[in-house]
């Protein structure tokens, strides 16, 4: 179970990433509400970006509100649209278009004047597909069908409302007017030709494309795929969808006049498309640019057909969309992994404006259809998903972090490594560190003590633990572990901590002074006092996380460990507070007073090392006592104790006693009873000085 779970952190997150490539391809090529909606709105983004573009071929007729004042109440009696049509005619406008359905005869009575105002006079009407089961359109051109065509992907209607007989057969030509409305009900294409019943129709923009050309009939070219462009005769081939559709760009602006203006100069050689504007009186559709009059949309229609700058989805868009998406993940995904997340934004925000900026180009200049929205919003989640990997990533090294070393270093400390994990060398990192060890004395008498509160002991000890830990965090150090009533700490790791060895110096003293505090409220208590020895040694050791799979502990490890565990223990016997090894005193004499004890081999040693005792600051001890005099008798009592004399030596601790306000007596007694031992024993000439303890 633990490799799998090892397996499992290790393949997350590729595993978690291949999901959602695999799932977003999915949901791209799915018909569904959001993948479909969010294509949609990304074209209309692209239309609402697009510059206006002035029509050099349409003029629109609003019949609007003043007209209305003039020929009153729509629908207006035909033989009035007639005289409008005579008018235009005049004026010299080219086709006239009305996309209005005539289906019915004129209440008014007036359609004589009507066909006779649109016979032979190059008029367009309209027929209308409807879901109705009607008789189909009464006016149907030929369309021949190029290619093994599947009729199934015209749009179909059950049935058409036409226009009443008599005015069919007097117009230039019969269009229907259809539409089909996208997942959101936005119009963004059209259908040229469509389904009514089993027979093809064209629409009323290819039929008014017909009637000015002058051809009978059309060309559709299709295959198993759909449809792939149609043709007049006498016209350019016009592209479309699979489905027969044009997709529109609704740019366009179009010059206007009302059926009173009485200046028409404006519709001279222009295609006229005649529409109601008065309120109640047209369905207003909707589109990507807002909400347009029928014949409005029919004129955008037009336009693209007569312009030919119908938008195209190539074929190939959907391999290109992939291959751009699959691109710019990989090198956002490449570049998170080698460097970080943040070394990966620049090259998002740089794909993502590319990915855009290329597809804003397409549609603008090549009237291409690239969609921009499903690559953005897939490299979007993916680099989202990339994102939270990490923070979340981060965040666990932070609190693993927090976990391991909160309880031994101070808070500024895992704060610096939280910020900067790269500032941990864990798994085995050698370096000089500077190692402390401290034991409490008298600890059997306080035991004893507390025999009847074993509770109240351990209130005791954890009151004395916290006591001197805080002198350890203080001074950046870290807390190895406690020992019982022991502590192990050091300096120079995780961080690099400069002139380690004086911040263990200074918290050692710290401790000293805690524990006179802490013993003044042992008196209150009536608790019989603590004691305590510290050891500090300096050396190259072995530091890092050590352990097992199950438990480790980041620890160090090394010669120099042991021999500050050891320095610890023989505070005792030399009757001092702190005991430094010799690295430690070279590196903090400037600062500290130190005082050399012994040339000494600890348990398990045959070479001597010398240790010092630490009095305190230098800036503190030289200005209470002579140390340049007291250096120099004490290492005059150290030479003759090494050369075996005896006499003088003893002389000279004597002498040293009461000095420096009798702080080191008891050691200068020590040394005292040690020469009287030695006097006795058969030393040798050449004994090298080394006091050799079988002590720990």
């Amino acid at each position: 179970m633990h490799n799998i779970s090892k397996l499992w952190q290790r393949f997350q997150f590729p595993a978690v990433i291949l999901l959602l490539i695999v799932g977003l391809v999915y949901l791209r090529f799915t018909p569904n509400y959001f993948a479909d909606s969010m294509r949609l709105k990304g074209g209309d983004a692209m239309q609402y970006s697009m510059p206006s573009e002035a029509s050099q071929d349409i003029v629109l007729m609003n019949l609007g509100e003043k007209d209305a004042e003039k020929y009153g109440q729509w629908p207006w009696a035909r033989k009035d649209l007639g005289a409008i049509v005579q008018r235009l005619r005049e004026a010299g406008a080219g086709t006239i278009v009305f996309p209005v359905i005539f289906a019915e005869k004129d209440r008014a009575g007036t359609d004589e004047a009507f066909i006779k105002a649109i016979k032979d006079n190059g008029v367009v009407v309209a027929q209308q597909a409807t879901t109705q089961e009607k008789s189909p359109a009464a006016v149907t051109r030929g369309i021949s069908v190029l290619g093994d065509l599947d009729l199934d992907y015209i749009y179909q209607w059950p049935g058409a409302v036409a226009p009443i007989p008599d005015i069919a057969r007097s117009a230039a030509g019969v269009g229907v007017i259809a539409s089909a409305p996208e997942i959101d009900g936005v119009v963004r294409k059209i259908p040229l030709v469509v389904r009514i019943g089993d027979k093809l129709y064209p629409s009323l923009a290819l039929e008014t494309i017909r009637s000015i050309t002058g051809d009978p009939s059309y060309q559709m070219k299709g295959s198993a795929a759909g449809v792939e462009a149609l043709r007049i005769p006498g016209f350019n081939k016009i592209p479309t969808d699979a489905n027969g559709q044009v997709w529109i760009k609704w740019n366009n602006t179009f010059d206007t006049v009302g059926a009173t203006d009485k200046n028409l100069s404006i519709v001279k050689n222009k295609i006229v498309i005649i529409g109601p504007t008065m309120e109640g009186t047209s369905n207003l559709v909707a589109t990507p640019l807002g909400a347009k009059h029928g014949h409005e949309v029919q004129a955008n229609v037009l336009q693209a057909v007569v312009k030919g700058n119908s938008l195209n989805r190539p074929y190939w868009a959907d391999l290109l969309e992939v291959a751009l998406t699959i691109a710019l993940s990989i090198s956002v995904l490449y570049a998170t992994k080698k460097y970080n997340v943040y070394s990966a934004i620049p090259i998002y925000v740089a794909g993502v404006a590319l990915i855009y900026s290329a597809s804003w180009l397409a549609f603008g200049y090549l009237n291409l259809v690239i969609d921009w929205t499903w690559p953005i919003f897939t490299v979007t989640v993916l680099f989202g998903y990339t994102l939270y990997h990490n923070v979340i990533r981060e965040f666990r090294a932070k609190q693993q972090i927090k976990k391991q070393f909160g309880t031994y270093l101070s808070p500024d400390m895992v704060e610096k490594l939280q910020k900067n994990p790269d500032l941990l060398k864990l798994g085995g990192d050698q370096r000089e560190l500077s190692i402390m060890f401290t034991d409490v004395r008298g600890f059997t008498t306080i035991s004893e003590h507390y025999k009847s509160s074993p509770q109240g002991l351990v209130t005791l000890m954890n009151r004395y633990m916290t006591a001197m830990t805080a002198s350890i965090l203080e001074e950046k150090g870290t807390l190895d572990k406690y020992i019982g009533d022991a502590q192990m700490a050091f300096w120079n790791a995780p961080l690099d901590t400069p002139e380690h060895a004086k911040h263990a110096t200074r918290a050692a003293l710290k401790m000293l002074k805690n524990l006179e505090s802490f013993n003044e409220e042992l008196d209150k208590e009536g608790v019989p006092r603590m004691g305590m020895g510290i050891g500090i040694n300096t050396g190259t050791v072995v530091v890092g996380n050590m352990g097992s799979d199950q438990r480790f502990d980041y620890t160090c490890l090394g010669d120099a460990v042991n021999l500050a565990s050891r320095l610890e223990g023989q505070s005792k016997p030399y009757h001092v507070g702190i005991i430094v090894g010799t690295d430690t005193a070279h590196q903090i004499q400037d600062d500290y007073a130190v005082v050399e004890l012994d040339l000494l081999a600890v348990k398990g040693k045959t070479e001597g090392v010398r240790i010092y005792t630490v009095l305190g600051e230098n800036s503190d001890i030289c200005e209470r006592f002579d140390m340049d005099e007291h250096h120099e008798l004490h290492e005059k009592m150290l030479d003759q104790y090494r050369a075996q004399k005896w006499t003088a030596a003893k002389s000279s601790c004597k002498a040293l006693k009461g000095k420096l306000d009798g702080e080191l007596d008891a050691y200068y007694d020590m040394m005292i009873e040690r020469i009287d031992e030695l006097r006795e024993a058969d030393l040798g000439e050449d004994w090298d000085g080394v006091f050799r303890t079988n002590s720990k």
